[in-house]
């Protein structure tokens, strides 16, 4: 087994207890929410993974992100597609506190009020960061992807907009109205819920008609 190199005369932690160690320290992040957690219902039954977290400028968690599925890497669509390598199948479930618009702890700022638009623009942007365009040069991306993210806003900001629709999904067994999008990178739909979140959730491979959401019960089982 490969050892850490021994620091300030601690002894050496093996690789595998610092991965512990890092996933231990994820789960806490998600524990610290006020809110519930939601993932994909029962009926999957594939992997699911922790992905991160966002706090507030006054260190409050406001949202985080759950995968499912296989773990999404950045990959040119057109090339993969190319060369027969298989779609990756996975979808992200985004859950962003409801909070309205005040005062951060300290005084010194505002914090924005939280909506729908917040889940879709999360989720749209998620699906950005693992997607860039078929025939785009690697060294173009970071450009196109600041031009897509304020395309993903303004498109989040107008859900009842042409680029919308309606789909009703099943959210802890309740038909729940979703506002949803697709494009040649995937799908983003964006709701709420009677547990007081919006939700999000962007995918690729993975049909957004067949997917169910769930209050995950227990959030440090991921550890």
């Amino acid at each position: 087994m490969e050892m850490t190199s021994q620091v300030d005369g601690q002894a050496p932690v093996a690789e595998g207890e610092q991965q512990a160690l890092s996933v231990r320290r994820m789960v806490d992040g998600y524990l610290e929410a006020p809110f519930p957690w939601y993932g994909l219902d029962e009926a999957f039954t594939g992997p699911r993974w922790l992905m991160q977290v966002g706090a507030a400028a006054d260190g409050a968690v406001e949202h985080g992100s759950i995968g499912h599925g296989d773990e999404p890497s950045v990959r040119n669509e057109h090339l993969a597609s190319a060369v027969g390598e298989p779609r990756e199948k996975f979808a992200v479930v985004v859950t962003v506190a409801e909070s309205p618009s005040r005062r951060s702890a300290d005084g010194t700022g505002l914090l924005e009020a939280t909506s729908v638009s917040s889940a879709a623009w999360l989720a749209g942007v998620g699906l950005l960061s693992v997607t860039w365009p078929g025939q785009m040069d690697h060294s173009l991306r970071d450009d196109w992807l600041e031009q897509q993210t304020e395309t993903a806003w303004e498109l989040a900001d107008d859900l009842g907009g042409p680029e919308w629709s309606t789909l009703s999904l099943p959210v802890d067994g309740v038909s729940t109205p979703f506002h949803y999008r697709e494009s040649e990178f995937g799908w983003v739909l964006a709701g709420s819920t009677e547990e007081g979140v919006h939700l999000g959730a962007y995918g690729r491979g993975m049909s957004a008609y067949g997917i169910g959401f769930a209050v995950i019960k227990d959030i440090a089982e991921y550890a």
